[in-house]
């Protein structure tokens, strides 16, 4: 099999000269790995969006980024369906190309968006633990609307050129949906993916780190956030212990999810690359062990959407006396039917 797209089926890149290895597991693997993110991604943020949109009576600016988060995982994982079809069919494309386009154009927009409103939320808890009174100004739901609102124009507009690079190819008896373009294109393609990757997720990762860093220390300070009163004590220990929550989670999920998928990724392009420029630079055997290191990552990337909605539980109090709000009242009805039913018998 042909090494330089994850798409292509027992085929061979004349401008790669002829590298060609076997690459039969994707065919388990990403199906396997795709289902099980999409019936545990769609369970965990519809729970997640039920709970914010029919739950949480006053929107704070950081209900709005995690709604935003919700709908980006929800729309990712809707996506999947289609790729676990194709995969699993061993790279045959059954619709048409216009709606190969739309998949992979929504696959990366709502992971880079998933990605830009985590950074939102970090930045969102940075201002409010290092600087307390000024974020009383600075962050507001309106704000935080406009935020969203420019966050996925960002994103929209940094993902539409792959409406352009996504691409079929009837291949013999099969078609083939590129995951990043046909090989003609591939060296523009090559180019436009490094910016998307610099521009979202390099920058957002190390805003991430930085701000995360400034926290912690923060947070070590002795007495913060305690007024010096019993109740402030036991307020701002619930708040270090929920930012120490989300600074874990967020950090687990950019080093465990976005950054093998990143660096393998990039890893395997280059090495197509230089491949293509000059065969004695790279072997096929590296060029090999960086394309099966790529798509081992690539379910790592798509776990996040099942990441994202914990961090959503476990960092909100709110959240949690909603859900139990919830399961007191049906437990309630439940006993009461139950108590009605007993009386009549």
């Amino acid at each position: 099999m042909a090494t330089f797209d994850s798409s292509m089926n027992n085929q061979t890149n004349v401008s790669a000269f002829y590298c060609r290895f076997q690459e039969d597991f994707k065919y388990i693997l990403l199906p396997v790995s795709y289902a099980l993110v999409f019936v545990i991604g769609l369970g965990l943020n519809a729970t997640a969006l039920f709970v914010i949109v029919f739950r949480t009576k006053r929107w704070k600016p950081s209900t709005i980024y995690m709604f935003n988060l919700t709908m980006c995982d929800t729309l990712y994982v809707l996506t999947l369906p289609f790729l676990i079809y194709y995969y699993a069919d061993e790279n045959d494309w059954p619709f048409s190309e216009p709606f190969c386009k739309i998949i992979r154009f929504l696959f990366y927009t709502n992971l880079y968006g998933s990605i830009l409103f985590l950074c939102c939320i970090s930045l969102h808890r940075f201002v409010g633990i290092c600087y307390p009174v000024r974020s009383l100004h600075w962050v507001t739901a309106s704000r935080a609307r406009l935020v969203s609102v420019a966050v996925w124009a960002c994103v929209l507009f940094c993902q539409a050129p792959i409406l352009y690079f996504s691409r079929t190819r009837d291949v013999k008896t099969e078609r083939i949906c590129y995951d990043t373009t046909s090989p003609e294109l591939f060296d523009d393609f090559l180019v436009y993916s490094s910016v998307v990757s610099v521009l979202m997720f390099a920058v957002p990762f190390m805003v991430v780190m930085v701000t995360y860093g400034l926290m912690v220390r923060k947070l070590l300070e002795p007495g913060w956030g305690s007024d010096g009163s019993e109740r402030g004590g036991m307020s701002a220990q619930r708040s270090k212990q929920k930012s120490v929550k989300m600074i874990i989670i967020v950090l687990a999920m950019f080093m465990l999810c976005f950054l093998p998928f990143h660096l393998t990724r990039s890893l395997y392009y280059s090495f197509r690359y230089l491949r293509q420029v000059d065969p004695s630079q790279i072997s096929c055997k590296l060029l090999e062990a960086s394309s099966i290191a790529y798509k081992v990552t690539r379910p790592l990337a798509s776990a996040n959407s099942c990441v994202d909605p914990i961090l959503y539980f476990l960092a909100g109090q709110d959240v949690r006396s909603n859900l139990t709000k919830k399961f007191k009242s049906s437990s309630s009805k439940t006993t009461s039917v139950s108590k009605r039913l007993t009386t009549k018998l």
